[in-house]
């Protein structure tokens, strides 16, 4: 799966390995041990791999797996590519106020509209929230080009942790 021209600011992917999930979910722990170029956290059957803090920036992306035991002897990865939990919060944060504010100028430009009042304002007030949105959009697109080479580094992390090399993929990591 290419993530070039898609809309995703979060790749997922999903893959199957020919291994137990508490083996998969082991090996990581003792990777983590053995390294020190990414941090390595496992939670139940969630690993998050991401970058040290005296190399991360403000659009250093993360990794975060979910690996579940689907029958005998296989497993299924789900991964999650996307920013660190503050920076994704913020940007929603920042989205979810631009919204709001659009609908509380439309409401105002109705109440405008319909008293027969000058609303120029108000429908400004929408524009620029619009041009907002998009600003917000097209920064978030650009902090996901500037992590790419990251997501690659991750994505090779996690290929050669658990010797994937050879796995059937239903969708490529990266």
């Amino acid at each position: 799966m290419s993530f070039e021209n898609e809309i995703l600011l979060r790749p997922r992917f999903k893959l199957e390995i020919p291994t137990k999930a508490e083996e998969a979910l082991k090996t990581f722990e003792e990777v983590k041990k053995k390294q020190n170029e990414f941090v390595v956290k496992r939670i139940d059957n969630h690993v998050i791999i991401q970058f040290p803090k005296k190399k991360q920036h403000f659009w250093s992306p993360q990794l975060h797996i979910e690996i579940d035991e689907e029958g005998e002897q296989k497993s299924v990865i789900r991964g999650l590519f996307g920013p660190g939990p503050t920076v994704w919060t913020m940007f929603m944060f920042f989205h979810f106020i631009v919204g709001g504010l659009f609908i509380g100028f439309a409401v105002w430009a109705y109440s405008n509209w319909s008293l027969k009042h000058s609303y120029s304002y108000q429908v400004t007030g929408m524009v620029a929230m619009i041009v907002l949105w998009f600003l917000l959009y097209f920064a978030g697109r650009i902090g996901k080009a500037k992590g790419k080479p990251e997501i690659k580094q991750l994505c090779a992390f996690l290929e050669n942790t658990l010797d994937l090399k050879d796995v059937k993929q239903q969708e490529d990591c990266v």
